[in-house]
């Protein structure tokens, strides 16, 4: 599971400096976990996202961003609490969920949303 920095977010999923519209750079849908190593509720998702990524390998490509190194994209998404999770289809906006979901309700959004 890849760490995004800003430079790589904007690289292969958005690039929010010079777009006003959303357009999404990816070539299948996305999960973003936006998290902080302190954050107890953040490391109970983790096991949940590495299973995840490798259920859905070639399907869905998942990313995590630190929220502490990363203040610049954390505030360009109005991160104000932590995990957030962020859901990327490929023709839709994306969406936010906050806090830690579990696996169920990721495979539901996986199915759903990104149709996956």
């Amino acid at each position: 599971m890849e760490h995004l920095t800003n430079e790589t977010f904007i690289e292969k999923i958005f690039d929010y400096e010079n777009e006003k519209e959303w357009k999404f750079k990816g070539d299948k849908p996305v999960i973003i976990d936006f998290y902080a190593d302190w954050c107890g509720p953040c490391k109970m998702v983790a096991p949940i996202l590495d299973e995840l990524s490798n259920e859905y390998e070639g399907k869905v490509d998942i990313y995590k961003i630190d929220t502490e190194a990363q203040h610049e994209l954390a505030s360009a998404f109005g991160i104000k609490s932590i995990p957030s999770i962020l859901f990327i289809p490929m023709d839709e906006q994306p969406q936010m969920a906050m806090g830690a979901l579990p696996k169920n309700a990721f495979e539901e959004t996986i199915k759903e949303l990104l149709k996956a």
